[in-house]
């Protein structure tokens, strides 16, 4: 099974060029402007529009973001996805997926049941699953992923705290994994809050679907 890819907080074009040489599926950009990788004052609109003859999905970050507002992003830089990693309710969802395709995320504590946690969401295309913390993102921080084990009623994301080492762990877990669609990679990557170290993406990248252990 092959696991796609998705490269979170990206403030540099040119590295997203090279993501998308290597195969990356999805180049995650962030529009929440108390994130050290908000992207909007370091990419502009023109440069992520061109992203789109890349094979590569450009996916905008949002937190709380007002519905009007989130809209115009999406128009303006040409969005394949947009991830809501806030509270967003079920009809939010709803509303933002008649204009494009929606990723939920999910911050994960230790007593939460995910299959809960998602009840009402069957508007959006997918989930994604990072660590609770104070932040929203980006924290380095893992939970525990048997909690994935129910049922739950979209593909998802495993993100949180996921590292280069980490691969061989993932290679294992997708072997009991359910409805697993990706994998999504940050701060344990980064040379600096938005700068990745694009060596350690494509080592990742081979190890994870097999493709090389050389």
């Amino acid at each position: 099974m092959s696991i796609q890819i998705k490269v979170c907080g990206m403030t540099d074009f040119n590295q997203v060029q090279s993501l998308a040489d290597m195969h990356i599926d999805f180049a995650g950009f962030i529009f929440y402007p108390k994130s050290s990788r908000y992207v909007s004052d370091k990419i502009s609109a023109e440069e992520i529009k061109k992203i789109s003859g890349m094979h590569i999905s450009a996916v905008g970050v949002f937190v709380d973001e007002d519905i009007e507002s989130l809209i115009n992003v999406v128009d303006k830089w040409k969005l394949d996805y947009v991830q809501l990693h806030g509270n967003e309710s079920p009809d939010y969802c709803k509303h933002v997926s008649t204009y494009c395709k929606v990723i939920k995320a999910f911050r994960v504590g230790a007593d939460d049941r995910l299959d809960e946690k998602t009840s009402g969401y069957e508007h959006v295309d997918s989930f994604l699953f990072d660590t609770k913390a104070e932040l929203h993102g980006g924290t380095g921080l893992k939970f525990d992923w048997n909690q994935l084990s129910v049922p739950l009623s979209r593909p998802y994301f495993l993100s949180g705290g996921i590292g280069p080492e980490d691969a061989d762990r993932i290679n294992d877990f997708i072997g009991t994994a359910h409805n697993m669609l990706a994998v999504d990679v940050n701060s344990l990557f980064e040379t600096a809050p938005g700068l990745k170290d694009l060596k350690k993406v494509l080592q990742f990248k081979q190890y994870l679907n097999n493709d090389s252990h050389a």
